[in-house]
């Protein structure tokens, strides 16, 4: 039980604490938010969210999201592929709310991507920086009027390789800005939020850590709209966290179907991270009953809001949250499977939590990188 002692675990398990304290900084900051986007937003102005690896996943999610919150303009950009091609994805004559989401804030692209966009854009562009590290390089920027940086509490700053809390923080902290005027009904979304956390990662943990113990060698997580987002970032965290011993896929439900579904085979976990809308769940249990009847996978987990009552597949595990109410914000509960079952996959086999790769072929601020 070495492994509870990690840095990891603890980050995976305080989330919910860290969800209530994001909440507070937006709360405390509400008039200086609101200043900034009243200054810097209206519907002539892009929205552009960036960042690097897990962090870049953040806004894959909160493209699906902000019609939700009446904005109308918005793209999901890579720092890695804004560093590269800045100049298909910003305009001259354009204007620009760049978000750079960021755990350290010191990755040479986030640096990067600011200094670019800053080069092409000039007086038209502005920025939201959303990061956990208040030393990082990011942080310490030069204020300017039209920039907004908001730093998370502390112990988001993962300190295991794996982005845990800081992903779901920086997540939650995103939605919270851009749903500003709903900032007081949000403080009882955010505490439901919670709760269903604190739950789901008490009542299936030791579930996960049986699963964790099967002999699979690939695992796929499939998810539709915004869960795609959390799917990307799941795979990504068993991937790290078993340092490449089990590769793994993610894909939306219908994607999936044309072509990379070849990747099935009896050493295949799957997780299936269910769709709250009926019209959606239709298509993804189609898929589900169609996988059962070409092979038999290692496993099969679904994460939804509620129990699917379906009799044509016997799950290994169904993953669902305490009765409370939804909220707005519960597309985050769905990262908790994959980083689960990355911690007990590593655990079980016998890597370090913190410091999965063995080889040192990625670490937790990517170096080597020569900004060109």
């Amino acid at each position: 039980m070495g492994f509870v002692n990690s840095n990891t675990y603890r980050e995976i398990f305080h989330q919910p604490e860290m969800w209530r304290q994001t909440y507070s900084i937006i709360s405390e900051r509400k008039e200086e938010i609101s200043n900034f986007l009243s200054n810097y937003y209206n519907n002539d102005v892009t929205v552009v969210f960036t960042g690097a690896g897990t962090s870049s996943y953040v806004g894959n999610i909160l493209q699906y999201l902000m019609a939700g919150y009446g904005i109308t303009n918005y793209k999901s950009v890579a720092t890695t592929d804004l560093t590269t091609h800045a100049d298909t994805i910003f305009l001259k004559n354009k204007k620009y709310i760049l978000v750079s989401l960021a755990r350290s804030g010191n990755s040479p692209e986030s640096i990067a991507a600011v200094d670019i966009a800053d080069s092409i854009c000039g007086d038209n562009i502005s920025h939201i920086f959303i990061t956990c590290n208040a030393e990082g390089a990011l942080a310490k920027r030069e204020p300017k009027s039209n920039v907004l940086s908001l730093i998370l509490p502390d112990a988001t700053n993962d300190k295991g390789l794996a982005m845990t809390s800081s992903f779901s923080s920086m997540l939650l902290m995103a939605m919270l800005v851009f749903d500003l005027n709903n900032v007081e009904e949000n403080r009882a979304g955010v505490d439901k939020l919670s709760k269903k956390a604190e739950y789901m990662l008490n009542r299936y943990s030791e579930d996960i850590q049986k699963i964790a113990a099967i002999d699979f060698e690939r695992a796929v997580f499939l998810g539709s709209g915004e869960k795609k987002g959390i799917a990307e970032e799941c795979h990504l965290k068993l991937q790290e966290l078993t340092d490449g011993k089990v590769i793994c896929l993610f894909d939306s439900f219908l994607g999936f179907r044309h072509g990379p579904k070849a990747a099935l085979n009896e050493k295949t976990l799957i997780i299936y991270l269910f769709a709250d809308d009926e019209k959606t769940l239709k298509y993804e249990i189609d898929l589900v009953v169609q996988i059962n009847q070409q092979i038999k996978p290692a496993g099969q987990i679904y994460v939804a809001e509620r129990k699917i009552e379906q009799t044509e597949v016997k799950y290994d595990l169904e993953m669902v949250p305490e009765t409370y109410e939804n909220t707005k914000f519960d597309v985050i509960l769905y990262v908790l499977v994959g980083q689960l079952l990355g911690l007990f996959k590593n655990v079980e086999l016998k890597l370090d939590p913190d410091s999965p790769s063995a080889s040192g072929k990625i670490a937790r601020v990517v170096e080597g990188v020569t900004i060109y």
